[in-house]
């Protein structure tokens, strides 16, 4: 490892590291990267699925027959037919017209975004969305206007006191992945009608758990432009997909989107096994059905001990607290008793928390357990 060494020049770089470690260590926000141990309460990996036997066998299957790395871009020599099977099963689960297949969700968002719009768009977005969400607007320098949480009088407000001249895009998340709670969807396609916007929702945290075959909240509303979905969260992989719904839309993407053109393409292997993922999870309706009854359970024992959990209403659980420390101090206990708990805090979000991540595989017992722990 290169020393501590600085030049001149770069020392006022140094010196706002030392100043920002400092700053975030003192009021109990710096982060560390802690390997698992534990009872896993706290991952994305809602379905159970990243360790399925019949996924691993195909990601064996996978990188026999495709190799390891994709090696290029996709429109140079990181195409591989199996993109396009996993982007046609895509289509045909959530019944879109077109998709395609990215890196990570975060990749799908800021690209999405930054392909859309430029200085001339006005971008509503509700005002938690995830950070990919707002980094994309950053990037391609749009214009910001943030709506209340799930407060769609307030979108509408701000819709009517928009440009004219503008065109517009509504961004919301389906499920939001640190509270829990939901959009209103047919609101969103209500109004996105009425305004004539573009509508683009993050289906990243209710693809695989809401819907019919667990195809997300938006699969009732063909009005909607794009949805985000992944492979990262339920189906227990990785990669994002960006769901069109016309096919010129995704020829755009394809020659315009500059995180597209410019990366080389996820594993043909990940590809390759996210279509036997996408099979399970299309008839996992029992393992659903015991995710939302542990989640009531859940907020249930929860809100007996007096503690908030907000407005979930999904496999998110989010444990409210009062200050930084004592997250940091409940994750720290929780984890000497064998749970794998994390505390959540700004500035990813406003008020500290726990994060409770339920997957299908928890029991009852299970759940039952962490609530007595509290």
């Amino acid at each position: 490892m290169i020393g501590n060494k600085s030049s001149s020049m770069s020392s006022g770089i140094y010196t706002k590291i030392d100043k920002e470690l400092q700053k975030r260590n003192e009021r109990s926000l710096l982060r560390e990267l802690k390997t698992s141990k534990g009872k896993d309460f706290c991952s994305n990996d809602y379905l159970g699925l990243a360790n399925h036997p019949k996924i691993l066998e195909a990601m064996h299957e996978g990188i026999n027959h495709l190799g390891l790395g994709s090696t290029a871009s996709r429109l140079v020599r990181g195409h591989y037919q199996v993109f396009n099977d996993l982007e046609d099963v895509i289509c045909e689960i959530t019944q879109t017209i077109s998709s395609l297949f990215v890196a990570n969700g975060f990749v799908a968002n800021l690209g999405l975004i930054d392909a859309l719009s430029d200085s001339r768009t006005q971008i509503f977005t509700d005002r938690l969305n995830h950070a990919s969400i707002l980094d994309g607007i950053r990037i391609a320098g749009s214009k910001k206007i943030y709506f209340n949480h799930l407060d769609y009088d307030d979108l509408e407000a701000k819709l009517k006191k928009s440009n004219l001249d503008d065109s517009k895009i509504i961004i919301a998340e389906s499920i939001y992945s640190m509270d829990g709670d939901r959009s209103d969807v047919k609101k969103l396609v209500d109004l996105k009608i009425k305004y004539n916007t573009c509508l683009i929702l993050d289906e990243t945290h209710a693809f695989g758990v809401e819907g019919r075959k667990g195809s997300g909240l938006g699969t009732a509303y063909s009005e909607i432009d794009f949805r985000i979905f992944t492979l990262g969260k339920a189906l227990g992989l990785e990669g994002g997909i960006i769901a069109c719904n016309t096919s010129k839309a995704r020829d755009y993407l394809i020659n315009c989107m500059r995180s597209f053109v410019f990366s080389t393409a996820p594993m043909p292997a990940i590809a390759y096994a996210g279509i036997t993922a996408l099979h399970l999870m299309s008839n996992m309706d029992r393992e659903r059905e015991h995710l939302a009854k542990v989640g009531i359970l859940l907020r249930e024992g929860l809100q007996a001990k007096s503690f908030q959990t907000g407005n979930s209403t999904s496999q998110i659980v989010p444990v409210l607290l009062n200050s930084e420390e004592e997250a940091l101090a409940m994750a720290d206990k929780f984890q000497k008793q064998g749970f794998d708990l994390r505390a959540i805090r700004p500035p990813t979000v406003p008020t500290p928390r726990i994060r409770i991540s339920l997957h299908s595989n928890h029991t009852e017992f299970d759940v039952a357990c962490l609530v007595r722990n509290f």
